[in-house]
This record gives structure tokens, sequence and C-alpha cells, in this order.
């Protein structure tokens, strides 16, 4: 018995930071097919054992838990680089055809500063012989880690699409219009959920749909911010080129600033009829997160387990300041709303079982058993079978895990449904494979990611940074996430303002890229400039609104026009 490995991947959502020819890794979304007799070629075999070994080996050096706790890592590797499997008929690595459908095999979705997947989750046509244990989801995080010289940089970059004529939002016809033509222009292949295009994939990028039509790339893991920039620059060329056709443009901002939540169109997607009916039994902003929010987000990769605790909690610590930096969504509904980053308040009230600061991060006891524990214990939004989305909105993935799900009696989770269920979580820092950092604003992507990487992937400054949160309470913590989307940088730290961390920060952040050695300093200009003049790209809005612009927030449509 053999089995047929794909190749698709759901690009930086998922990404690992491996290369392409990575069987195990490339594709997020499992789907087995036993063949008979076995046609592996030995460099993918090798590739297989050699990933077994590694996991086991990081397993040895980063235990699963601060408490020890051991388990057999090895067969426990085995059985996750068996469901990582999927199918590809044999064409691993080769072209498609331009503009082909990919309807057999799309790719799972993920979150995003506000958001959900963009296309159905892989259903595995072969059951694991084994039900997955606890130690099988502690075993998947723990997979991502690796040495530093494959640390990677992932991307994620939403914005509205609106007529240029009447500044409303496109609806679904037109979307679909821009990714056929995407397909046909650009060789993107299509993904396709119920005959529609909901999204996009060429190599190890995607493009998606969020709720209410934000256009959202997720990019390849790259090396270097040069390659980001290079990535961002091409696929915005793209969408301009086919979009300029059409009378369509996109905007970089972080609250649609115009139109009504009853204006929005709502996208063809079934997870998101769920998530629409559910999330106003949560909170009273989460219509508004889904269909009316854009973020810019930071993917970022560690080494170990305590390499992830270090990143995770500076991280978190530092998601205010971020959020202080990059404020870009004063508008709603025409006129100002009353906050610099509305899209960040808007966290504080749609969801707080599956938001916020996760102060247990900080706790002795933190590691990659401490997350699953958190996980397993977030309400479920679906269960994805036979094409079909099983709502279970409000049940545990702990009863899915003995089959004890009242939607689907009997029915027992694979991998695909915990990697599902890991990007229905929405906290400030989320923990995958790898660390999403999801403070930020939608803007200008020269905002983008410089920062993080600066910070976190040099290791004198990540433990400079590191030593100067470390005193922070969790209260203060909870301050700066309360006030910030206020008062930015002006808000009140201690003996200082957030814009005397932010400056702090920022020169750690141009010596980690320094020490890299990539000449990445210069991405960091236009948060110099922010930070240096105190004003947020909002407040600058806000005064272009009461100045030049006339107190109309139409002018903001070419200002932030991309």
């Amino acid at each position: 018995m053999g089995c047929i490995i794909n190749s698709s991947s759901k690009s930086s959502a998922h990404f690992n930071g491996e290369s392409p020819a990575d069987p195990l890794t490339y594709g997020p979304h499992p789907t087995v097919f036993i063949t008979s007799p076995p046609r592996l070629p030995l460099s993918i075999i090798f590739s297989l054992a050699s990933r077994c070994l590694a996991l086991a080996a990081a397993a040895v050096a980063a235990p699963l838990s601060p408490a020890g706790r051991c388990t057999d890592l090895m067969a426990v590797a085995s059985r996750l680089a068996v469901a990582r499997v999927a199918p590809d008929g044999g064409a691993a690595g080769r072209r498609r055809r331009r503009g082909r459908p990919v309807v057999a095999v799309p790719t799972a979705g993920r979150g995003r500063g506000g958001a959900v997947a963009a296309s159905p989750p892989t259903e595995e046509a072969v059951q694991m012989t084994e039900p997955l244990t606890k130690e099988d989801l502690v075993a998947y995080l723990v997979s991502g880690c690796k040495p530093k010289e494959n640390w990677r940089i992932g991307t994620e970059h939403e914005k509205f699409g609106f007529e240029v004529d009447t500044l409303r939002p496109i609806k679904y016809d037109q979307i679909r219009d821009i990714l056929n033509g995407l397909a046909e222009r650009f060789d993107w292949d299509k993904i396709v959920e119920e005959n529609n295009v909901i999204g996009l994939k060429q190599g190890k990028q995607s493009i998606s749909l969020e709720p209410g039509g934000q256009f959202e790339l997720s990019g390849a893991p790259l090396e270097t911010l040069h390659q980001t920039c290079a990535e961002v620059n091409s696929h915005l060329y793209q969408v301009k080129a086919v979009g300029e056709e059409m009378g369509i443009g996109f905007l970089g901002i972080g609250f649609q600033p115009k139109w009504a939540l009853s204006d929005i169109p709502i996208m063809p997607k079934g997870r998101y009829e769920i998530m629409r009916n559910y999330m106003p039994k949560v909170g009273s902003l989460g219509l508004d997160m889904m269909f009316r929010t854009c973020t810019v987000q930071v993917n970022l990769d560690f080494s170990s387990e305590q390499d992830m605790i270090r990143k995770f909690r500076t991280g978190l610590a530092l998601q205010p300041i971020a959020t202080a930096i990059f404020a870009n969504s004063p508008f709603k509904e025409g006129k100002p709303n009353g906050y610099l980053s509305l899209r960040s308040h808007i966290w504080t009230d749609t969801d707080n079982n599956r938001s916020g600061m996760l102060p247990f991060v900080f706790d002795d006891s933190f590691g990659f058993e401490r997350y699953v524990d958190y996980a397993l214990d977030i309400p479920m939004y679906f269960v994805y079978r036979n094409k079909k989305y099983i709502d279970c909105t409000g049940m545990s993935f702990r009863d899915f895990m003995v089959g004890k799900l009242p939607q689907a009696p009997g029915e027992l989770p694979t991998l695909n449904d915990w990697e599902n269920h890991l990007t229905t979580i929405f906290p400030e820092v989320r923990l995958k494979r790898y660390l999403e950092m999801r403070g930020a604003d939608g803007g200008p992507w020269r905002r983008l990611c410089a920062l993080p990487v600066g910070l976190l992937y040099d290791e004198e400054s990540l433990q400079s940074i590191s030593d100067m949160t470390s005193d922070w309470t969790n209260e203060e913590r909870e301050m700066l996430r309360r006030k910030v989307p206020v008062t930015g940088l002006k808000t009140p730290f201690r003996d200082g303002y957030v814009r005397d961390l932010a400056e702090e920060i920022l020169q750690l952040s141009k010596n980690g890229l320094e020490r890299r050695g990539y000449k990445e300093v210069g991405f960091l200009r236009e948060v110099d400039a922010v930070i240096s003049s105190g004003v947020t790209p909002a407040e600058r809005l806000l005064n272009l609104y009461e100045t030049k612009w006339q107190r109309s927030v139409d002018p903001v449509f070419q200002e932030l026009l991309y």
C-alpha cells in the first residue's frame, strides 16, 4: 500500500518555512488516498521519514509541557506524517493548465484580524486508524518548530474593493469577474465552492474572500522583506490591471469608512452563513468584524517550545503598540467614529471566548499543551462533511474528540478538523505551527512586517524586548488593549506614553534588521515617520477630513487607493 502526496497549499496562512518540494509540510489540509502498488519516489519516502525523526528530536529538545509529561512522540509523529499525505494524481510540482479550476482538493482557510477561511476544508477520504488524541494535537503544534535558517516571513494583506464611480462596495458577481480575470491573465488556479469561484491559488500564494468581499492576499513564506515587498507589488499590479478595466479600485484602511452594514454584500461561502447567525449571540460587534474590517498580518516561525513562548509573550505585549502605530480606521458611515482604530476596538466585543490578550500565556505553566487545552475549550463553529458545513456552534471540540457532537453523532475529528478549528480562534496573537501577529489595521503595504521581523528574528533584540516587557502586569496589558484604540501613541503608560515605548521598540527593531544582514532597515522608514511625529495614520486622516476634505470621507477612497 502506498500514498500519493498533494502539493496544494494555502500559502502563508499555513506556512512552515519549508521548501515547496517538501511533500509533508507543503499542503496543510490532508486527505489520504491509498494506492497499490506503492509508487512513491525514494525522495518522498526519505522526506517523510526525516520529518518524523525531526519531530521526535524536537520533542526531546523541547518537552511537550513544562511538567515534562512524556509521550511516544515517534509514534505520534508517524501518525501525523501519514495524516499529512494528500492526493495529487502523481502531479506533484507539475504546472497546471492556465486558469483550470481546483475543485477536488480545495484548501481549508484561515482566520485573520477579523476573519475566517477562504475555502471549504478538505475531507479525509480515509479516516485515521485510531482516534486523534490530545498528544496528536500537541504534536501538531510541535511540528512547527524549525531551525533558524528555515524561518520565513508570511504576510496577509486585506483591502476593500469598491466601484470607482459610486464608491459602493463591489458585489460577488464583480469579485467573481476579477478572480476569473486574474486566473486567465496571470495563471492562477481557481478555488471553487458549490460552483462559485471563491479564491485563487498559485504556488504558496493564495487570494481569498472575507465575508464582506474583502480581498486578501496570503503571501508565500519568504526569507526577506525585499521578497515580501516584491510579492505585494506584483499582487497589486495584477489586481489593479484587472480591476481598473472594470472600474473597480481597492482601498487600504482598517474599517469601511462610508457604508452601513446593510450595504455590504455577503459572499457565497458556507461557513460565513454559520458565523453570521452565531455572532450576534456572543457579542454586539461580530458582524462588523466580519463584514467591515481589514487587517494586515505577519506570520513568524519559532525554533522550539521555549522560543515560541518568548515570542508569543512578547508579541502579545506589543500588539497594542502595533495597534497604535498602524491605527488607520477612524471613520464609520461617513463621519469620525471616536476611535483611531475602530477595527481593534471591535474585537473587544466580538466573541470574548475566542479573542483577547490571553493572560494564561504569561503563566509559568504555559506551553504547547496549555494552548491545546485552551483551544479544546473554545466553542466550535462547524464540521465539514460530505461537502457540507454542519452547524456545531457552541459545541466543544473535547466532545468531538469522543464522538459526542449532537449534530454529528459518532463522528470523530481528523487533523483537518483540528486545523480548521484553530483558524476560528482570534486572539491578538494566534498560535498554529507558527505565530500570527494580528494587531494592525489594514493600510499601505509598506507598514507591513518590518517591525516584528526586526524584533523577533534577532536574538539580541528579542531578549531586549522580552526583558523590557517581562514586568508588565496583566492589568497593564489589558489597559493598553482597551485604551490604545482611542488614544493611540498618546496613551499614558507608567511614567510616559505609548509613543515612548514605540521609540524604544523601533530602535531595537532597526538594530535587529541590521544584524540580519539583508539591508532591510529602509522598510521601517514610514514607521519611523509615524513615531517621530507622534501622528498616527488615523490622526492624519482626521485632520484631512476637518480641513482639505471639508468634512467628507469620500476623498479617502482616493487618498488610500492602491
